[in-house]
């Protein structure tokens, strides 16, 4: 599951004419979904791993379901507590009508990771992925809308979507009203059957049933939205430098004092977001600050091998190179996971082959390869990015 996958499905136009504005369905889009994501993945995760709602939850008319009624209370001899998932409690609460819901699955499964670390590249935005699951005909959520646009990917099974649309224009989950009621009939109404993908905007009424006769299970990458608040707040934290943002407010003072104190903070907003540049810093700051998906490097602590079969990827998909002068010398600078490191010139095609790897593993031989650099001073600059949390390693395959 790769970017220029997910781009040639999506389409050319998807980012000018379909991104934020109206729906699309794209029918058997991606193949072998199983391969991204099964009900033996589920299993696996289930039961691997400490599932404490709301991570894992179940959900029945629009309402999450007690933790106590699939799960049990265990206590450790250290006098922690944990809930453990009881199998037999959960099939019961799911044939009874409960979907089952797992958070951020991108966290724990590699493929769905690589999936929203494509998406995340492609949008440069912060991507979660939460699996479904349903097997009755019991609409888990009721007609609800959702705060961030979402991409679905039926996984197996079938589910119906009914699509009514807006009733306000780019809610917020933090918002001055709430959207009207959605009307009675749908706007659209659509069956997902396996490898079919749905793009939805944020603020679109939706009702999902899975009333197909059988099991349905799928993928939503929610997709984080940037709104002219967030660039207000940025641009908030940009004129902290300007003595009149940080001078105290005239609350006290004549009016005539107070007209000249607003005149001056409303000529230095303007100039900001006059700027044509603004939205670029902004999505360069909101890009170097994105963390990724931070995973260690063990066992290595200081220092990552020269070794040629070693596999490597940035942790985050949105980071950035571009070329600086510091102190009159030429410089390139990688930004990623909320550091910057400024590495030697000759060494712009390592930054550059590590960017267009971002969202899989690439062996560091390949890398030197690429940048027609030796192993161990690859493996320096490589060590320097993992020092910062911008880059993570895993053995080769076979070791």
């Amino acid at each position: 599951m790769t970017f220029p996958f997910i781009a040639e499905r999506l389409g050319q136009d998807f980012l000018a004419r379909t991104f934020t504005r109206d729906f699309l369905h794209l029918p058997s889009a991606v193949t072998e979904p199983g391969s991204l994501f099964s009900y033996d993945t589920l299993n696996h995760l289930i039961a691997t791993h400490r599932m404490e709602p709301p991570r894992m939850r179940l959900s029945a008319d629009g309402q999450m379901l007690p933790a106590d009624r699939y799960a049990e209370s265990v206590t450790t001899r250290r006098a922690t507590v944990w809930r453990r998932t009881q199998p037999a409690e959960l099939h019961q609460r799911l044939a009874e009508g409960a979907s089952l819901v797992l958070d951020a699955v991108d966290e724990l499964h590699e493929p769905v990771t690589d999936l929203a670390a494509a998406l995340e590249q492609h949008l440069r935005t912060r991507v979660q992925v939460n699996a479904y699951a349903s097997w009755t005909p019991t609409e888990g959520f009721g007609v609800h809308w959702d705060d961030h646009d979402v991409l679905v990917v039926q996984i197996a099974g079938a589910k119906r979507w009914r699509l009514f649309g807006p009733t306000r224009v780019k809610p917020m989950y933090q918002d001055v009203a709430a959207p009207e009621p959605p009307p009675q009939t749908p706007l659209a109404e659509l069956v997902l059957t396996a490898g079919d993908v749905l793009y939805l905007p944020r603020g679109w009424w939706h009702a999902v049933t899975a009333d197909q006769g059988e099991p349905s299970l799928h993928l939503t990458c929610g997709m984080t939205p940037h709104t002219g608040a967030d660039l207000i707040a940025f641009a908030t934290d940009r004129l902290r430098a300007s003595i009149t943002v940080r001078s105290d407010l005239p609350l006290h003072a004549d009016p005539e004092t107070q007209a000249a104190y607003l005149a001056v903070l409303r000529k230095e907003l303007d100039a900001l977001l006059g700027d044509r540049e603004v939205l670029e810093a902004y999505a360069q700051i909101r890009d170097a600050e994105d963390t990724g998906r931070l995973r260690p490097c063990l066992p290595h602590l200081t220092e990552i091998p020269a070794d040629p079969g070693l596999l490597v990827r940035l942790t985050t998909a949105r980071a950035r190179v571009t070329r600086v002068t510091v102190d009159d010398e030429q410089l390139v600078r990688l930004t990623a996971a909320g550091s910057e490191l400024d590495l030697a010139p000759h060494t712009a095609a390592l930054a550059d082959a590590l960017l267009a790897t971002a969202t899989t593993w690439t062996r560091l031989g390949d890398l030197a390869a690429a940048a027609g650099l030796p192993h161990d001073e690859v493996a320096l600059v490589l060590s320097e990015l993992a020092a910062a949390q911008a880059l993570t390693i895993k053995p080769g395959e076979g070791r």
